[in-house]
């Protein structure tokens, strides 16, 4: 039952090259990087403003990697080294630092952080195509099983929480274990066509097992991660990406909240009956006096 188009992200889709993180994404696509190198690659997209001013010492430690490792993506990419990757980023994606931000504290920092995170998806959201494209596929199956472990459960409870108002048969996988892939079964057996996944770091190995099982059931895999080069994107179909904020002990996730959201709205304009479902669960809560006015 799969769609066309797998293992497809929307960054490549959305042709925003302009902007200091476009033009690092178009940089790394077509070259095939190990999970160390796209953890590399992971990083400068979410610190796009701040890349060009890093040493390679300094863009190690921001992704958690040794400086060897950082030279060797260098090289993968086709420089002669990190200086050479550094002197093209400095040429073909200048930014200008924030004026004031070495002023800020960390929490403000922390949010500054979340508003460029914001940014770029309003970036990548300039071409709508893959998520109204998602928001068919969700649409269309019925049941509609979400998924989201750790992490990214809470996400996947909130988008949840939400479609069941306009979807006819919402399933949430927020527990993991031996039980996930008979849920699989029991909502590809009902009618399933699809499966909604939200993925944040630290990614769980059960994820992408969970991901492989569905496509081999035949479900086609929409997946919102922290990147386009998170590990699930071999195994999603349609990978949409938001990125993370890591200036805090916790990694905050508002821009994948956000896109739940935008993908709910893209799945009502293809639920004909997701006005009436609202309206109707308006009126019953009226009657029974549900919320405080």
């Amino acid at each position: 039952m799969g769609d066309t188009g797998a293992g497809t992200t929307g960054v490549g889709e959305t042709g925003v090259t302009d902007t200091p993180a476009g033009r690092l994404q178009a940089l790394f696509e077509g070259h095939r990087l190990t999970p160390t190198q796209r953890r590399i690659a992971h990083s400068m997209v979410r610190r796009a403003a701040d890349v060009p001013f890093l040493s390679s010492v300094e863009l190690a430690e921001l992704a958690g990697v040794s400086q060897p490792s950082v030279t060797r993506f260098a090289v993968a990419l086709g420089f002669d080294g990190y200086p050479a990757l550094r002197k093209h980023l400095r040429e073909v994606a200048p930014a200008e630092q924030p004026a004031g931000a070495a002023s800020y504290n960390e929490y403000q920092q922390a949010v500054e952080a979340e508003i460029e995170n914001l940014k770029h998806l309003a970036e990548l959201l300039a071409d709508p195509r893959p998520v109204q494209r998602a928001g068919r596929l969700l649409a269309a199956s019925r049941p509609l099983p979400v998924l989201g472990l750790r992490a990214a459960a809470s996400q996947a409870y909130g988008f949840s929480y939400f479609a069941a108002k306009v979807h006819p048969d919402v399933r949430l996988l927020d527990e993991g274990g031996t039980m996930i892939q008979d849920r699989i079964d029991a909502a590809v057996r009902a009618g399933a066509t699809a499966l909604l996944c939200f993925a944040l770091p630290r990614h769980p190995r059960e994820v992408l097992d969970t991901l492989a099982y569905a496509k081999e059931a035949g479900l086609t895999v929409v997946t919102v991660a922290d990147s386009a080069f998170a590990p699930v994107a071999k195994v999603s179909d349609l990978l949409l990406p938001a990125a993370v904020g890591t200036g805090l002990a916790f990694d905050t996730a508002c821009a994948p909240m956000l896109l739940g959201r935008v993908l709910l709205e893209a799945m009502c304009d293809d639920l004909p009956e997701a006005q009436a479902r609202l309206e109707e669960f308006d009126a019953r809560a009226a009657a029974r006096g549900l919320f405080v006015e």
